[in-house]
């Protein structure tokens, strides 16, 4: 039986399943795409570029189509979903855009006679292993920008997403794209470490749990295989100073409650100035409690079920264990199938379970500090380094804070800003790589050096 199946978390009713791809089938497709990949990389970039750009507007042409599909995938609420092909559009326009600024030559000055340049260019067939958080987004970061470099892409995506995945290699066939450019596998994780070794496939790029980005890292190291992890994370939403409350606790609600709370970095530890905690914690608790949870589908919903039952069970035994210890759960945390309702939970200390874990769902953790010192070294006391969140009104401060807090990522005064351009990526725990932006096109490019005398 195929572990590959589209299985409502609303309902837990089994909609559709998909067949695993056999080995045979799997050898073919390495070597269409190795095939492929050694005509694409000599098609001039505007011709790249333009079939990329086709890609995002079959995105918007098939919106609603796309959109629908993971709501039922996944539970992601209807006017997020249609948010998120939105923005998967915009991620793979944006390099057609600046095709020419990844692909163009970068000279060099030198002492000697004559020039010297680097030039970029495809490595060759790359795979994609991408996470059921995000469906759409997630692929196109990864797979629109090396697209254009030159390289062919096989995606092995989640196995509750075949029908998005199915979605999505669609999009790139009726693009234009040819055979072997995308191509999307329904692979187990056995077949996948074969891809992996592969001589034909040149790296890997990963988006998951910490324990799925170490195993296919361990096999791309013994194979030499460049690999790129974007892995999980514990973001602090640090609170200093505030001339508005309402407005800074509007926009924790809103980091920690996006995606039904199951984003790698989604604010998940709030840390907060004495003079501020209590009256955060009252108006935070109020926001998270008042969330509506929901029919995904439905307008006004802003928490729809969690990826699985499996997903919410585990989410409510971190929280049960957290009380257990000694935490105070202040509001929610009361499981209803795959539903979990906005949770709020203070006093936790160093030596509980829940100061170092992620909490993959809408589950805030509020702690009290004395002051800046205090709010850093907090931040920091974790495996974690993805994204970061610094609300203050001194301005000096939130530069000093922004240098000193240990992420990829440092937002001051906003939340949920990603745009195309800019470069999404961790440090420690949270991964080894760069998605978005120009620096996304680096992670899997010859960067050759020609130098003439």
């Amino acid at each position: 039986m195929s572990e590959y199946a589209v299985v409502n978390p609303a309902t837990g009713q089994t909609l559709a399943t998909y067949p695993t791809i056999t080995d045979e089938a799997l050898e073919s497709a390495i070597a269409t795409a190795d095939a492929a990949y050694r005509v694409w990389r000599d098609v001039p970039v505007p011709e790249r570029a333009a079939g990329i750009r086709r890609v995002a507007q079959l995105h918007r042409e098939r919106r609603d189509e796309l959109a629908a599909i993971i709501v039922r995938e996944m539970g992601k609420p209807l006017e997020a979903a249609l948010g998120e092909v939105d923005f998967a559009a915009d991620i793979t326009e944006y390099y057609a855009d600046h095709a020419d600024e990844i692909t163009g030559d970068q000279p060099i000055d030198i002492e000697g006679e004559g020039t010297a340049v680097i030039r970029r260019s495809g490595l060759g067939v790359l795979l994609g292993i991408m996470p059921w958080n995000f469906p759409y987004y997630q692929v196109a970061r990864f797979a629109a920008p090396n697209i254009v470099i030159g390289n062919t892409i096989l995606l092995k995506h989640a196995p509750q997403c075949p029908e998005s995945a199915a979605a999505i290699e669609k999009i790139y066939a009726d693009a234009g794209l040819g055979d072997g450019i995308y191509t999307n596998l329904y692979a187990t994780n056995e077949q996948s470490a074969v891809v992996i070794a592969d001589r034909r496939v040149q790296g890997v790029s990963v988006t998951g749990s910490e324990r799925a980005g170490a195993a296919v890292a361990e096999i791309a190291g013994r194979n030499l295989k460049k690999v790129a992890l974007e892995l999980g994370g514990s973001d602090p939403f640090i609170l200093l100073s505030t001339d508005d409350l309402d407005a800074a606790v509007e926009a924790a609600a809103a980091a920690r409650l996006d995606n039904t709370g199951q984003s790698c970095n989604a604010a998940k530890r709030f840390i907060v100035v004495d003079g501020l905690y209590d009256a955060f914690l009252e108006k935070f608790t109020a926001a998270m409690s008042a969330a509506k949870v929901g029919d995904p589908f439905a307008d006004d919903t802003v928490l729809g079920p969690l990826s699985s039952l499996t997903a919410a069970e585990r989410l409510a035994e971190q929280v049960d264990k957290a009380v257990g210890q000694g935490a105070r759960l202040v509001t929610g945390g009361t499981r209803d199938g795959a539903y979990y309702p906005g949770t709020v939970l203070a006093d936790v200390t160093p030596e509980m379970d829940a100061y170092r874990e992620e909490f993959f769902g809408p589950v805030g953790v509020v702690y009290k500090v004395a002051d800046e010192d205090a709010a850093v070294a907090l931040a920091n006391d974790t495996s974690f380094g993805l994204g970061s969140y610094v609300f203050t009104t001194d301005q000096e401060q939130a530069a000093r804070v922004a240098d000193k807090i240990d992420a990829g990522m440092v937002y001051v005064n906003l939340v949920l800003a990603d745009e195309p351009g800019l470069p999404f990526g961790g440090v420690k725990r949270s991964g080894t790589s760069r998605e978005m932006g120009l620096l996304a096109a680096d992670e899997f490019v010859n960067k050759k050096l020609i130098r003439i005398g």
